[in-house]
């Protein structure tokens, strides 16, 4: 498959870009490989995977271990490397060659848009998708690391929904894996969506106390927020009308670091003019970037689709429980903010979306799931895991993670309450206590070549 790679440095970095050719449906593309007696197959459709290496330019002629970045999501591209950001990498950077990979269907990987979805029936949309969850990925990831890297060992780092790919990657290749980091992504192993959404609903009603005992006046502009949707038709810039329950759908945003305040001043500039009874410019621009998924509809479109098990649909798990929790009406008082959850009628509010709601109905109907956690092989694991577990995760539930933790050998768990979700992003000290594990462990696993 071909290979293409461009190099060139970024103030005391040395940044190698490498596109490659890979199957979209890996699973078909193995058995035809199989049947063909090791000749490549013509008959399989392709894509394109991007990675982007990233190594101190003091160092670029050092041996340094591989250390790969699995983005949170799913459909999360990669962070994009600038001088001293992610944080994270600033420390990686002094020890390892990083690794930063657009997963598919994102960034420079053949990123999955309205223009292709809407191409394809409900089914084709469904099949389509069903190509991009973590099993592919982690095949993307082993095809990576035997044609650039030559079969070197990958340590990981998996935030969030990259944790999940780091368990899927466990279970399908640990042949390939030095070490691994994870830092709020131990997901539940066996779990259905509805179990998931019952314990984070939970932690988002949590959330929206912590944000109204912080910001108590901020109860009122959120009852004038509600009755300016329910008593208008208000557009957002994009031409989208912004419905209550799309408001709502900001709650997003309290689960992260800095969230709680963003919330706050989002609503601080809610009203415009003297008499403050119209909704601002500025805040219906921000309400809509937050909620449009222009930059990512895949996140939407396969959210639910990470939960999925054999013989069981997800079946729009996340509406089905949100109508359980009286505290999500938009009568409440005060008005509760829902989390990252997807909802169908977000595929009919949502210009970016509305391509992918046959496919995305399709798939919340679909069983057949191949499993992407083999139990056995977690229970007998032999690479080290260090993972950081937050006490008030709101994404995901810091029970589902501690049960993990005792599921999957040789895993050793650093749960805090001093971050929220993203606490590595916001501080070097989560990578940095990962790495002090790892150490007391033994440190990575050396190749065996």
């Amino acid at each position: 498959m071909n290979t293409v790679s461009q190099q060139y440095k970024m103030k005391g970095m040395l940044i190698t870009n490498h596109e490659l050719e890979v199957p979209l449906d890996w699973r078909s593309f193995n058995k035809s490989f199989n049947k063909s007696l090791n000749k490549n197959p013509d008959n399989n459709s392709t894509i394109t995977l991007f990675a982007r290496e990233v190594v101190d330019v003091k160092r670029a002629d050092d041996e340094l271990p591989l250390l790969l970045f699995l983005q949170g999501g799913p459909g999360g591209k990669s962070p994009r490397p600038m001088p001293g950001s992610p944080s994270w990498m600033v420390e990686a950077l002094k020890t390892h060659r990083v690794i930063l990979i657009d997963q598919r269907g994102t960034g420079r990987s053949s990123r999955i848009d309205t223009n292709l979805i809407s191409k394809l029936s409900a089914e084709e949309g469904r099949d389509y998708l069903l190509k991009f969850r973590a099993d592919s990925i982690v095949a993307d990831c082993e095809h990576l690391r035997k044609t650039i890297y030559g079969g070197r060992l990958f340590e990981t780092l998996g935030q969030s929904y990259g944790g999940f790919i780091t368990l899927a990657y466990l279970s399908q290749a640990p042949e390939g894996l030095a070490a691994c980091y994870i830092t709020g992504g131990l997901a539940g192993l066996d779990e259905s969506a509805q179990e998931v959404y019952q314990l984070t609903y939970q932690r988002v009603i949590e959330k929206n106390q912590d944000y109204y005992a912080r910001y108590p006046e901020d109860a009122k502009v959120m009852a004038k927020i509600a009755q300016c949707l329910t008593n208008e038709k208000v557009l957002l810039p994009d031409g989208d009308q912004l419905t209550l329950e799309r408001f709502q759908s900001i709650g997003i945003l309290l689960g992260m670091g800095p969230g709680i305040d963003q919330v706050h001043w989002l609503v601080d500039e809610a009203f415009a003019g003297s008499d403050k009874t119209r909704l601002s410019d500025v805040f219906l621009e921000q309400v809509m970037n937050i909620t449009s998924y222009h930059e990512g509809p895949l996140f939407a479109a396969i959210h639910e689709s990470i939960y999925g098990r054999p013989n069981e649909s997800t079946s729009w798990a996340a509406q089905q429980l949100r109508d359980q929790f009286s505290e999500f009406d938009v009568s409440h008082s005060p008005l509760i903010l829902t989390g990252e959850m997807i909802y169908p009628w977000m595929f009919e509010q949502i210009t970016s979306l509305r391509p992918f709601a046959d496919a995305a109905n399709s798939l919340a109907d679909y069983q057949d799931y191949k499993p992407l956690y083999d139990l056995a092989k977690l229970a007998e694991n032999k690479v080290p895991i260090v993972a950081a577990v937050y006490h008030n995760d709101m994404y995901v539930p810091r029970e589902l993670s501690l049960k993990t933790a005792k599921q999957v050998a040789n895993t050793q768990v650093w749960l805090t309450n001093s971050y929220e979700h993203d606490g590595v992003r916001q501080s070097t000290e989560v990578f940095c206590k990962l790495r002090e594990l790892l150490l007391d462990q033994g440190g990575p696993l050396k190749s065996s070549k």
